[in-house]
């Protein structure tokens, strides 16, 4: 049985005559960390939310599977029925309810309750500030706690993929350092990790393997330790 959790080929995304993505493959595998890097307006977002199908109108072309089914004409909560799990840029945790409110709506895909307390406690253990004000209402959190939120929110439905879009946008260094903490600690559980980042650095410190993407295409793809010495990616991403 073939070990590839999500497989995108061929993939295309215009908006009227502008085509933001034009011909992207890429692949993970169970127990990657997956990491696809760029500039700004390189089509990151775009390829994440093709898969996710949470574009706006607009044209997609190529074929998106996920554990060898395809995953066209999903809406969003069948992908989490099938543990599909994104954390969009932007967060988007319920403002309007507590913390714990919103690791409960995470968890809405299951009915084992002493599993789902035992979940949110050891998010609650991961994340202290969390635990410290999980009858707080979530739009009174600051940007880095509720990036923690949406992160936990996320795994609470135990995720056999989890997508996250630019987890580090907009933190603070130490907030940053403890978010990439606990995306290791999640890809050495074993959870698959496609992981769309700004960072470079940080990003490929923490992958496996990397894809660069730059206007709408692949234009490397590689062990991601190899590319922090690849004097291109040096060049164009690390500031060296």
């Amino acid at each position: 049985m073939s070990n590839t959790v999500l497989k995108v080929a061929g993939l295309k995304v215009a908006y009227g005559g502008i085509q933001a993505v034009k011909g992207v493959d890429l692949e993970v595998n169970q127990g990657e960390l997956i990491a696809l890097i760029g500039a700004n307006g390189a089509g990151k977002t775009t390829t994440l939310k093709a898969i996710t199908g949470t574009l706006p109108a607009c044209k997609v072309e190529g074929t998106i599977t996920y554990l060898g089914q395809p995953l066209k004409g999903s809406q969003s909560f069948q992908l989490v029925e099938r543990k599909l799990a994104m954390v969009p840029e932007g967060r988007g945790v319920f403002t309007r309810m507590s913390i714990r409110e919103n690791l409960m709506m995470g968890a809405y895909t299951r009915s084992d309750k002493v599993g789902i307390e035992a979940d949110i406690d050891k998010w609650f253990t991961v994340f202290p500030r969390l635990k410290e004000r999980a009858a707080q209402m979530a739009g009174t959190l600051s940007g880095g706690e509720q990036q923690m939120l949406a992160m936990a929110r996320a795994l609470m439905c135990h995720p056999t993929l989890l997508l996250l879009d630019e987890p580090s946008m907009g933190l603070s260094p130490i907030m940053v350092e403890k978010i990439f903490e606990v995306i290791r600690k999640v890809s050495s559980e074993g959870i698959t990790i496609l992981l769309v980042e700004q960072n470079a650095r940080l990003a490929l410190q923490a992958a496996h393997r990397a894809y660069v993407m730059d206007t709408g295409l692949i234009t490397m793809a590689g062990n991601a330790a190899d590319m922090l010495d690849d004097p291109r990616i040096k060049a164009a991403y690390l500031g060296e």
